[in-house]
């Protein structure tokens, strides 16, 4: 395989029906534009998600399977995944087929004509598919997390985004990140694009990431990142002397 330019990490538990549909579907928005690669990282999948996986990396070179031996959940899947990633910009997407693949070279493009300003391009979801009870938690934690931190961002919970690797990797690592990734990079001073993307049913299967296992924690989460918004002090102009 040669050196991506691009790579796509698919956080996955337990989703194997869900495997090949969004595979190819990411071939078709992205054959002929990008040298890519597609890392997907098995979070201790108990299903036929590794075997699945296996079945299609024999016939496709640029996929690529990373596996928990437990699952540390959605925020350490993607870490996983932006770490062991070769392209300079890395896009992501849930495994359960809600994201639309079609979408993502909307994402890439904004992050490369955004000529090194631009450091994530996050999705917005229209048209959300979830309960009503789901889109009223939504709604009041993005309303509560924008009135604290001010990131101009009215959906951080899309599973759609695309960023330059080195600026996720500045990012301070905790559990629940990717939640915070619009503040966090407007913290090292980046520009944030934002594309409008058309949600979707599941194909198949239950969800494996929650909400009311990580509400109180999110809650804690959100006061530490505020604190290091208010903590951060201007990058200093860095110029080498030379003799």
């Amino acid at each position: 395989m040669s050196q991506p330019s691009v790579s796509i990490v698919v956080p996955v538990r337990n989703e194997a029906d869900n495997i090949a549909p969004l595979i190819a579907e990411i071939g078709a928005a992205l054959d002929g534009r990008w040298a890519y690669e597609i890392i997907y990282v098995n979070d201790g999948s108990t299903d036929a998600t590794g075997e699945r996986l296996a079945a299609i990396m024999a016939r496709r070179d640029n996929l690529r399977q990373l596996r928990h031996a437990r699952s540390g959940g959605q925020s350490a899947a993607v870490r996983s995944g932006v770490r062991a990633a070769r392209g300079a910009i890395v896009a992501t997407l849930d495994g359960d087929g809600q994201n639309n693949p079609a979408f993502l070279p909307d994402l890439l493009s904004a992050v490369e004509k955004g000529a090194g300003r631009v450091g994530l391009a996050a999705g917005q979801r229209v048209g959300r598919k979830d309960t009503g009870f789901k889109k009223f938690q939504s709604r009041v934690a993005n309303g509560i997390r924008n009135a604290i931190l001010k990131d101009g961002t009215r959906d951080t919970g899309c599973g759609l985004k695309a960023f330059r690797r080195e600026v996720f990797l500045m990012m301070p690592y905790f559990d629940g990140l990717h939640r915070f990734l619009p503040a966090l990079v407007r913290r090292e001073g980046y520009d944030i694009a934002y594309v409008d993307v058309i949600d979707r049913p599941r194909h198949s299967g239950v969800s494996n990431y929650g909400f009311f296992d990580r509400l109180w924690i999110g809650i804690m989460d959100l006061a530490g990142v505020w604190w290091l918004i208010r903590r951060k002090k201007p990058t200093p102009e860095v110029t080498e002397v030379n003799a």
